[in-house]
């Protein structure tokens, strides 16, 4: 997490200057749509737990913006109540649990729901050592504990306005509505369906291209051969990413690997890329590196757990501000103005070849 904040620290931006930037446009083209901001927000899987249907919220927040909204394998909210009430470009990201057939059924609900994208995630075929949720006691598949009970009561607000509600409105504790678990399972069998599945291959990739008619990405991309072999299965796009820093604590920052994976890919399909994005110049960056659109996650995570919609509405709007008046100090107009001359990389900050 660490390495991803400093390789974008140390790329640094070089503005050009007396251009006449009063009139700034932020919008792209991505897979063939129109929206109004770089942006994309990721698959957040908690968003449920910090807001009651914050799934929803995000979803609301992302139309009103004018950008896609991932909704996360494991979303508390049923994914048809999330598109209907949500709006605007949803995609579904899709995690293959111990059952890969399951997960095909799943994959045939997302699509009659309508969700216009799926989004393979690749980078956790073995679960992470998230030792942050070993020191605060969180165990996956949730459940009840006597640390975990302590702290909600430590936390009125939560535990009335988000744990209360899904009892009292839903009638249950939050749960994954969106896996499917085969009835075959017995009830000792299905606290242990959660597990990721170790088996998936490019089979199993060509497999879902030929079930899924729409776009299909795949997230969880650091090599460029990786990236040139998703290409062959048809897939439509690439979220380059180490999964925020948490599944590899070794792996290489994507926005390192991005410019080759750009060189490699980017005239057979859209790059993505994500890990560490937190202000608008952290977006330009990534977009002057060769990338289509950047994800974002924890900053509409964090608005949506302090105030639900609004809360996510107003992560994006600085992050929009920030892109728009960086544009404005670097002397663009439109973000297909961006090239590799805007920036310079750590080992060229002292190269007068470079400039």
């Amino acid at each position: 997490m660490r390495n991803n904040r400093s390789a974008l620290d140390n790329i640094k931006l070089i503005p050009r200057i007396l251009n006449d930037v009063s009139d700034r446009n932020t919008e792209i083209n991505l897979f063939g749509k129109k929206q109004s901001l770089p942006l994309i927000i990721g698959p957040t899987g908690p968003a449920g737990f910090v807001w009651y249907r914050g799934e929803i919220a995000l979803a609301k927040a992302a139309d009103k913006a004018g950008i896609p909204f991932t909704l996360s394998s494991t979303g508390n909210t049923p994914m048809e109540t999330i598109k209907t009430l949500g709006g605007g470009t949803q995609w579904y990201q899709l995690y293959v649990w111990r059952d890969i057939d399951a997960a095909m059924v799943t994959v045939k609900r997302a699509l009659d729901a309508g969700f216009e994208a799926l989004l393979l995630t690749v980078d956790s075929p073995t679960y992470n050592n998230r030792e942050f949720d070993t020191r605060n006691g969180v165990v996956f598949p949730p459940r009840i504990t006597i640390r975990g009970s302590i702290d909600g009561l430590l936390h009125p607000r939560w535990l009335i306005g988000t744990l209360g509600r899904y009892v009292l409105a839903d009638a249950h504790m939050p749960k994954f509505p969106n896996v499917y678990i085969p009835e075959s399972y017995s009830s000792t069998d299905k606290n242990n369906f959660l597990v990721r599945n170790d088996t998936l291959s490019w089979d199993f990739l060509k497999r879902l291209r030929e079930a899924w008619p729409r776009t299909l990405i795949v997230k969880g991309i650091l090599h460029p051969e990786d990236a040139t072999r998703c290409a062959d299965c048809g897939v439509d796009g690439i979220i380059v990413s180490n999964h925020a820093g948490n599944t590899n604590d070794a792996a290489i920052a994507p926005i390192q690997v991005l410019p080759a994976i750009v060189s490699a890919v980017s005239d057979r399909l859209t790059v993505i890329v994500d890990s560490g994005f937190r202000r608008g110049s952290d977006v330009i960056k990534g977009l002057a590196m060769g990338a289509d659109a950047v994800a974002i996650g924890r900053a509409t995570l964090y608005g949506v757990g302090a105030a639900g919609e609004a809360g996510a509405s107003r992560a994006l709007s600085i992050l929009s501000a920030e892109v728009h008046r960086t544009m404005g100090v670097m002397g663009l107009t439109d973000l297909n103005s961006l090239v590799r001359d805007h920036i310079v990389l750590p080992s060229k900050l002292y190269s007068s070849d470079r400039l």
